[in-house]
């Protein structure tokens, strides 16, 4: 696991302090065989979302998908499939409970392929679980527009604008 101060967001935060910074990111839906959805306890919100982050230097979005899921739950995904982008403003600007802000131009994920066993917790995540989409934790919202976004790909095959 990377420590946020030497990671190139942390080093670009200490130069650039709470402004709002445009920053490439990946979220994604791993769903299991009986729909349950792979979810976590985020440290910074305390509220439920799905995995995902932020490129390091030289990484492709992939790349960045395997390891932030891996490093936030445990889990390996295989053959991540990219369903969706989400960049509205009005969803996508988050401001972080310590002041600083982001706007997120997120590659949206799907994997019902994976490996490996839940972690418990870590710096990023408190705890992390598979929730049925009819019995999810209290979410992010943008979580929910995700998981909204998934089930319409899921119905039309369409590739998500959000």
């Amino acid at each position: 696991m990377s420590d946020f101060a030497t990671s190139y967001l942390g080093r670009l935060r200490a130069q650039v302090g709470d402004r709002l910074l445009l920053v490439p990111g990946m979220r994604i839906v791993v769903e299991r065989e009986d729909g349950a959805i792979l979810l976590q306890l985020r440290s910074d919100y305390r509220l439920w979302g799905l995995p995902g982050g932020v490129p390091d230097e030289g990484e492709g979005a992939d790349g960045t998908i395997v390891r932030e899921t891996l490093e936030e739950t445990g889990i390996a995904v295989l053959d991540p499939t990219p369903f969706g982008f989400a960049c509205d403003p009005a969803h996508e600007v988050w401001t972080y409970p310590n002041g600083d802000r982001c706007h997120y131009f997120t590659l949206l994920y799907a994997a019902r392929r994976f490996t490996g066993e839940l972690i418990g917790s870590n710096d990023e995540s408190l705890e992390v679980g598979w929730f049925l989409p009819g019995d999810l934790p209290p979410l992010l919202p943008v979580m929910q527009r995700t998981l909204d976004a998934y089930a319409r790909y899921g119905e039309t095959g369409a590739f998500q604008m959000i």
